[in-house]
């Protein structure tokens, strides 16, 4: 079996992402940066494949330099090896340029399963996954909550608001793992060791084929034209109940329409 894990350095997820106020970007310059968590269960899901039926796992990166220190995270779990994407000319890729440059990356590896988070924890669009799977023609299966490989087919249990359901298609295909689907490892101080010896691959657009016209922002389609901070969440009405609170409630719920 061989997979590929789509990971990627994000901003330490519990601070507050800056937003450059000149190129409307994610300030991901001089502030912490992790892989990202959700990315861990991802790899999780693959290392339990692996160890139960045998295979390698890559992962498969775009980022600056600085990325390669979450590559080696996910190789201190127990990966096998990975491609980093490091290119200048990657700068201000949006979600569908993103999706063509690590798709492009994996053909390279054609893998049977590929294994992506539903959404990565700072841009949160969630559209890079289903982009990759568009753009290598493979099905997509989402929100797995769990998954089993088995006879050339991936099974999962898509996670619903109310239940799930049961999926199946056969490999090659590419799944969305939520955080209900394991509990990721931690790197112990052995694997820590070895994921400095373990192969990264580094590549540029040119490397995988992609003139500098077709990536970063000179290739992206979306443009980000404006951002403000999120309302503060208003204080709610406080009902003392007087021997009336029922039908405070009542003409307030009806006053919003909800009955």
């Amino acid at each position: 079996m061989n997979i590929v894990v789509c990971v990627k350095q994000v901003p330490e997820p519990t601070g507050t992402n800056k937003i450059d106020p000149n190129t409307l970007r994610i300030v991901r310059e001089g502030v912490d940066a992790v892989l990202d968590p959700a990315d861990e269960y991802g790899i999780e899901a693959a290392l339990q494949i692996i160890e139960a039926q045998g295979g390698t796992v890559t992962l498969v990166s775009m980022g600056p330099d600085r990325a390669l220190e979450a590559i080696r995270r996910g190789l201190a779990m127990g990966a096998d090896k990975a491609i980093h994407i490091s290119d200048a000319n990657l700068a201000g890729s949006d979600a569908l340029t993103t999706a063509k440059i690590l798709a492009a990356a994996i053909k390279r590896v054609n893998p049977d399963l590929i294994l992506c988070a539903t959404e990565s924890s700072d841009s949160y669009t969630g559209m890079v996954p289903g982009g990759i799977a568009q753009i290598l023609d493979l099905p997509q299966l989402t929100f797995a909550r769990k998954m089993t490989v088995a006879d050339g087919k991936v099974t999962i249990q898509r996670q619903l608001e109310g239940g799930y359901q049961t999926v199946e298609a056969s490999l090659p295909a590419l799944v969305t793992v939520t955080g209900s689907i394991n509990e990721p490892r931690y790197p112990a101080l052995k694997g820590i060791m070895q994921a400095k010896k373990k192969p990264v691959e580094s590549l540029s657009a040119a490397d995988l084929g992609l003139d500098a016209n077709e990536v970063g922002q000179a290739g992206a389609k979306e443009r980000v034209t404006g951002w403000k901070p999120a309302e503060q969440r208003k204080a709610g009405q406080i009902v003392k109940d007087d021997g009336n609170a029922a039908a405070v409630i009542a003409d307030f719920l009806a006053s919003i329409k909800v009955i």
